[in-house]
């Protein structure tokens, strides 16, 4: 426990840039071990502010030096190693003074034969001078953006100071002000969440997606495609109609498609629209969250008021949340209550399908004519990472990758001018999140992969039966695991 918070105190002092460190080792020991250099090495891993010094010289095993370290051959640093030798602690019992000691260390460095050549860089004196010359130097080399920070925090600090000098008044403080100023800020607080929900304002997020932004892309891009994941292909409805109407005739044969068997259908879909709503609610509910957490960032210098507004605000979001939850599993269990077949849209349906088949149908005629453009529609663009298309295994590259309704293409770069691969997506599946998790992935991807395959086992493309491709974090992964639900891409459900 001492050496830990040793360790800890330490580090809170070499991890600043602005720091030298003078990592100090005996020369008996083995330098690959040595707690300095490696306490060294986590917060400089290059060896520009660090300069090794070496001791114990003298106290070596017959028969070795440590020539190649000080001529930095091992393990070198940018500033390199220095060697002394010290008194020992007969020298100290014995009154032997530091001029003896000096002088008794610079004759050791001129008569050892794999000092000789170095004895004008080594010793105690030196090391001094050295650190005096580089101290100075590195003192030169950091003021300028010390000064800077230091002005920057003086404005800062003078701004808070100017903001709120009208709560003094002839040097006594003005109690009446109090209420007045934790007014603004609450309404400083109102005001920079409804510009981060409405957009505008003078500070733009220019790296990720936020606030009223993100919502948009929930409730519009991620919730259809977290709707689509749920559905059906033609395929299993119509086995599960199959198996409901078989079962619910019995042993008796039917002459007609019994009312029982539809409604049970359509209510297994209707009960897929629960979770998809309850993690959109959810994700709407963290987001409103953050932007809470950054509004409320603003008045740091009162802990005690912010806490407060914390407390309040997201004990109301909670409470939101809940109503919000109530009223849409509520929704769902009125349409799971009454089955309407009266309903424009399903006495419409088989007209509908007609007219949509021979769209289709006429689609088909005029793709396969020369000169006629395609009914493919762009979905989503953007890189992606990927372990396939001929690489080693366990080497990622980025692709720019491009989604249809109907393909997914992968090229070099954005100018979309070097294609790699044009994969056609019917029959593609993919594979649920959990399955993801469980076979890991690569570096610091492994929770944000996606794959793609053929529940047939055939390959998907070349010689590779699955296609792996990993996102640069968790947003990305969700916005193309819903364009890829969008696409018909459904998530594959083991039998």
């Amino acid at each position: 426990a001492v050496v830990s918070t040793q360790s800890t105190g330490i580090m809170q002092f070499i991890s600043k840039p602005s720091c030298l460190i003078l990592a100090v080792t005996p020369a008996n020991s083995d330098l690959a071990n040595s707690d300095a250099l490696k306490l060294a090495k986590e917060v400089d891993p290059e060896g520009l502010r660090t300069i090794g010094v070496l001791t114990k010289l003298d106290l070596m095993d017959d028969g070795t030096d440590a020539k190649d370290i000080l001529d930095n051959k091992v393990l070198p640093l940018r500033r390199g190693y220095i060697g002394v030798v010290n008194r020992s602690q007969r020298d100290i019992e014995g009154k032997k003074d530091i001029k003896q000691a000096q002088a008794a260390e610079r004759k050791y460095f001129m008569s050892h034969p794999s000092y000789r050549h170095l004895s004008d860089r080594a010793g105690t004196a030196f090391l001094q001078k050295t650190l005096n010359q580089q101290l100075t130097n590195h003192i030169r080399e950091v003021l300028p953006s010390l000064r800077g920070r230091l002005e920057q925090q003086l404005t800062s600090m003078e701004g808070e100071v100017k903001e709120f000098r009208h709560l003094m008044g002839g040097g006594k403080e003005d109690r009446s002000a109090r209420p007045r100023m934790m007014m603004q800020m609450v309404n400083r607080v109102t005001h920079d969440f409804e510009e981060m929900i409405e957009g505008g304002g003078n500070y733009v997020d220019t790296t990720t997606l936020s606030g009223g932004a993100k919502i948009n892309t929930i409730f519009h891009f991620r919730f259809p495609g977290y709707l689509n994941e749920g559905r059906l292909d033609e395929k299993e409805l119509r086995r599960e109609i199959g198996f409901a109407i078989r079962n619910i005739h019995g042993v008796r044969s039917g002459l007609f498609t019994p009312d029982a068997a539809f409604e049970m259908t359509v209510k297994r879909q209707i009960e897929t629209l629960s979770p998809p709503s309850m993690k959109c609610i959810q994700q709407v509910s963290t987001e409103l969250h953050e932007v809470i957490m950054k509004c409320i960032d603003k008045i740091k210098n009162y802990p005690r008021l912010q806490a407060e507004i914390d407390n309040l605000v997201s004990g109301y979001l909670r409470e939101c949340e809940q109503m919000c939850r109530e009223q849409v599993q509520q929704l769902v269990e009125v349409e799971l209550s009454y089955i309407n077949t009266n309903h424009d849209d399903f006495i419409g349906f088989n007209s509908t399908a007609k007219d949509e088949s021979v769209k289709d149908v006429q689609n088909a005629g005029a793709e396969s004519q020369p000169g006629r453009e395609s009914k493919s529609k762009l979905i989503k663009k953007g890189w992606l990472s990927t372990t396939n298309v001929g690489l080693t295994k366990g080497l990622s590259r980025e692709y720019w990758f491009v989604l249809y309704t109907d393909a997914l293409a992968w090229f070099k770069d954005e100018s979309e001018r070097d294609q790699k691969y044009y994969l056609t997506i019917d029959g593609v599946k993919m594979k649920s999140a959990e399955d993801d998790e469980e076979s890991g992935g690569i570096f610091g991807h492994r929770k944000f992969k996606i794959q793609l395959f053929h529940p047939n086992a055939r390959y998907l493309f070349r010689e590779y039966r699955e296609l792996t491709l990993y996102a640069k974090d968790e947003d990305d992964m969700e916005d193309w695991r819903a364009s890829f639900l969008r696409a018909g891409i459904y998530t594959h459900r083991s039998q």
